[in-house]
């Protein structure tokens, strides 16, 4: 099991993958288990934290040295203070955004936005912000994904595509047990195929629920 949020209460999990994978239904079925709370996509929330994040954590460490004065034009940012920082971020993640119940055991969300070269870094950075955090990546036929809404419009789509998994799948490489790899037509097909996903959670498989799930249209 992954360690526990410093709060004593959540586990962390977040689903990777790309747009018109099917990870709405996926995000159905991760929150059909008692104590899971997964929220939907949000444009990429933790991109902006760690951009800003790195710009400042990126200025501190070239300029080593005494502290600077308040003559300097950058008067401070050699104090600015990492470990405080990931651990604000956090908390604002966990309470404004993801906002688990009471009961909750379980919370993080499904994001489509990790087309950029520097996700392995957002990814790195998401798992000093939620110490012991685990990562569903979820894949698709890209044939098919390239078919469907706004990526028939982009004649670069399976490129951006195979671009975009390669990426993903070589993060679930580097994360090891950390990360589990699915597969949509797999599982659409046969929901048996989840048990493996279930196993890795370490929660209890109920079939019944997940197809109950799966007769329920997901996203648009």
């Amino acid at each position: 099991m992954p360690a526990r949020d410093p709060s004593g209460r959540l586990d962390y999990l977040f689903v990777l993958t790309y747009g018109r994978s099917g990870s709405t239904l996926l995000q159905g079925i991760l929150n059909s288990i008692p104590g899971y709370v997964i929220r939907g996509e949000n444009a990429g929330y933790l991109k902006g934290l760690y951009a800003a994040h790195k710009r400042a954590t990126d200025r501190k460490d070239s300029m080593p040295g005494t502290e600077r004065g308040p003559r300097s034009s950058w008067f401070g940012i050699d104090g600015y203070d990492v470990a405080l920082a990931e651990e604000r971020f956090r908390e604002l993640v966990r309470d404004a955004l993801l906002r688990p119940a009471s009961d909750t055991r379980v919370t993080g969300f499904k994001e489509i936005r990790y087309n950029d070269a520097n996700v392995k870094e957002l990814v790195g950075f998401m798992t000093r912000v939620f110490p012991g955090a685990r990562f569903v990546v979820n894949t698709r036929n890209l044939d098919e994904v390239a078919k469907s809404k706004w990526w028939a419009k982009d004649p670069q789509a399976h490129q951006n595509l195979l671009r975009a998994e390669k990426r993903l799948l070589e993060i679930a490489e580097d994360l090891g047990p950390r990360a589990y790899r699915v597969h949509y037509d797999d599982y659409v097909t046969d929901p048996r195929k989840l048990r493996g996903l279930f196993d890795w959670l370490g929660e209890e498989f109920d079939e019944v629920t997940v197809r109950s799930v799966m007769s329920e249209k997901h996203s648009y």
